[in-house]
């Protein structure tokens, strides 16, 4: 009677937090998989990546390629000049935002079994570089306010005792305070810039070419504030996103929208010629500007969600429970002790 009176009283006096705890159960990785891990070809999507950045490269060399031949008709000199001048844009609008996105990381989420180990080291090493990042960025940009200074400090104390909890607690509480903003304005002067741009053009195929720059050089900003990039198979996705607005982006140019809103005005913009023209002009420029414009922020906001989605997996396959790999060598261990016993037995029994 004591002892059942004794067991209760430790039961009362456990602190609610502490059965909590107790009651608390890691997910397996084989639950992470059942819940999180989808079926996706990494060498294919690798390809597919490169391929449609190849693609955006190519179009993009074409339409300069044709600007250089246009100002040589008019003049060689000019012809020169732009040709200098399109190689320039190419290498800074092109070729330094694709290697600055392929040459960042990003994180392993996609796993199993036998790769979750890996992947979980790689994506811990990967969360130290974009601490030291985001430490190194506030300390020698000054009035930039990317980064909430007081966050930052709290994440180089946790770099320095090597408090990995403290890390990642600090690195989320950035993503989604300081980060989250951040971003938002990037994607609003990007989206600006692709409406004004397409404003001011009047050729479909330069309109096209902006529209690529400009996402492209959106995307590479995004992947910059964060520190890490989205994985291969949802790069594809956005690289093939930036084709698909600049194909729309031609095809708006290569339309008509003011005259049949022109038409719809009535007799007294049909007796002003002139005026007829002039609001033709300026509405076609004011649709495909702001068309222009949505598409940019969707694509902004599409690579914020990848990479606030793949941020979350890692976070949680951090703490998932691996235990299978240890049980399997427990396992391979007794049975080879076993086999070994086995095999002394037969060598015994045949001298």
């Amino acid at each position: 009677m004591k002892d059942r009176k004794e067991t209760a009283l430790t039961v009362q006096e456990t602190p609610p937090e502490t059965q909590n705890k107790q009651s608390e159960r890691k997910m397996t990785i084989y639950e992470y998989e059942d819940k999180y891990v989808h079926r996706e070809n990494r060498k294919s999507a690798r390809f597919f990546v490169r391929f449609f950045a190849a693609v955006i490269g190519i179009f993009l060399l074409a339409v300069l390629a044709l600007l250089s031949m246009k100002a040589w008709e008019i003049h060689m000199y000019a012809g020169i000049g732009a040709a200098a001048v399109s190689v320039l844009a190419y290498i800074l609008l092109f070729l330094v935002p694709v290697v600055k996105l392929f040459k960042t990381g990003y994180f392993i989420t996609n796993v199993n079994s036998h790769s979750a180990r890996a992947a979980q080291k790689h994506n811990r090493e990967l969360r130290h570089q974009i601490a030291d990042k985001f430490i190194d960025f506030n300390a020698s940009v000054d009035g930039i306010g990317w980064y909430d200074d007081k966050l930052v400090g709290e994440l180089a104390v946790a770099l320095h005792t090597k408090n990995e909890q403290n890390l990642k607690e600090t690195l989320s509480k950035l993503y989604a305070k300081s980060v989250k903003k951040t971003g938002k304005d990037i994607i609003t002067k990007a989206s600006l810039k692709a409406g004004m741009y397409s404003a001011l053009s009047q050729s479909e195929l330069i309109d096209a070419a902006l529209v690529a720059t400009v996402n492209l050089q959106l995307v590479k900003d995004i992947v910059f504030l964060y520190g890490f990039r989205p994985s291969d198979a949802k790069l594809v996705k956005i690289l093939w996103k930036v084709i698909s607005n600049s194909l729309i982006a031609y095809g708006m140019g290569s339309v008509n929208i003011g005259n049949g809103i022109v038409k719809t005005m009535g007799d007294i913009v049909k007796s002003v010629p002139i005026l007829g023209s002039a609001i033709s002009v300026l509405i076609d420029s004011s649709v495909q500007g702001l068309t222009n414009a949505v598409l940019t922020a969707v694509i902004g906001y599409q690579t914020i969600y990848y990479l606030n989605k793949e941020y979350k997996l890692q976070d949680i396959l951090d703490g998932v429970e691996i235990v299978c790999n240890d049980e399997l060598e427990e396992t391979c261990e007794e049975v080879e002790l076993e086999l070994k016993k086995a095999a002394k037995k037969a060598a015994r029994a045949t001298a």
